[in-house]
């Protein structure tokens, strides 16, 4: 079974470098114009035209309810960089189900572990946000996140090891970790859409990328789920932490990083609805927020403390 998860690994990283490749051409295809279309473009239904109050975006000038533009028109690509991702995403799942019924416990004790299934998240998170909304031109940004995640976790040892003694809690160690693995994964496309929000400018600056109205209300809606997911991951591992440590918060370095990043994701929301910080300074912080989440990830890497799990030497 451990070897039946290795084999889905790999392909599953396979999956994805074709995926991500098939976006690419995708966004290239649209970039230059050459889309196949059987009679029309496709119309935007009316939620993705920047229907959440309270929003810093503002309509443009449209037929009600629909939003006729190139980005919603689909190329010979289109389908394929969507099976591409949803096989990747599905034998990534299955490799950590078997790995979890080796180890008998949530696949999160490593490195490695905690890499593949940051991957995997990343995917689904992009899959299921794809599906209401139209942003498979952007779908190379988390796509390629995820290849870049499953690539590291490919060079790191995969050998099955006894848990330290601080995570010797194999029920919260799956909640826990898969609360954090679950906002992470959502993270990283409200990063892609706000990096596709820098581009594309208020000015709607090319009509391939979405619009910047459906760029925000992606973020917004990205945020606005994995956010509590996340501050609730911060307070069960306070709990844990009292368990293991005998203390609720000892500023240790991935500790302090996940409160930064909670707080870089809290001043975004309100930040959203301000006019002074509508706008570009909003998507800035769903950048610096996602840098901050790599550094929640990686943080144990590069500073001692109680997290220094990672299985690396």
């Amino acid at each position: 079974m451990a070897q039946a998860s290795s084999i889905l690994f790999v392909l599953g990283v396979i999956a994805t470098a074709l995926g991500f490749a098939a976006h690419i051409g995708h966004a290239v295809l649209l970039a230059n114009g050459r889309r196949v279309v059987a009679f029309a473009p496709a119309a935007r239904p009316a939620f993705a035209t920047g229907g959440v109050t309270g929003s810093f975006v503002t309509a443009h000038a449209a037929s009600p309810g629909t939003e006729v533009a190139l980005s919603a028109s689909p190329t010979p690509l289109s389908r394929a960089a969507t099976l591409l991702t949803l096989a990747a995403f599905a034998m990534l799942v299955a490799s950590l189900v078997l790995r979890g019924i080796v180890v008998g416990r949530g696949p999160y004790g490593n490195l490695y572990e905690f890499s593949v299934a940051f991957g995997a998240s990343i995917l689904g998170g992009y899959l299921w946000l794809s599906r209401r909304f139209p942003i498979r031109q952007i779908g190379f940004i988390p796509v390629g996140v995820a290849l870049g995640m499953l690539l590291y976790a490919s060079s790191l040892p995969s050998d099955i090891e006894a848990l330290v003694p601080a995570l010797q809690f194999p029920a919260m160690l799956t909640i826990h970790v898969g609360m954090a693995v679950i906002s992470y994964g959502i993270f990283a496309t409200a990063f892609a859409a706000g990096i596709g929000y820098l581009v594309q400018g208020t000015e709607d600056r090319f009509a391939w990328l979405p619009s910047h109205k459906t760029l925000d209300e992606v973020a917004y809606r990205s945020v606005i789920i994995a956010f509590p997911i996340f501050a609730t991951m911060i307070i069960l591992g306070s709990w844990w932490a009292s368990i293991a440590w005998s203390r609720y918060w000892g500023w240790d370095p991935k500790e302090t990083a996940a409160l930064v990043t909670w707080l870089t994701y809290a001043v975004y929301l309100h930040a959203r609805n301000q006019r002074r910080w509508a706008g570009r300074p909003a998507a800035l912080l769903l950048v610096i927020g996602f840098l901050m989440v790599l550094v929640t990830y990686s943080g144990s890497l590069w500073f001692s403390g109680l997290h220094a799990y990672s299985g690396l030497n």
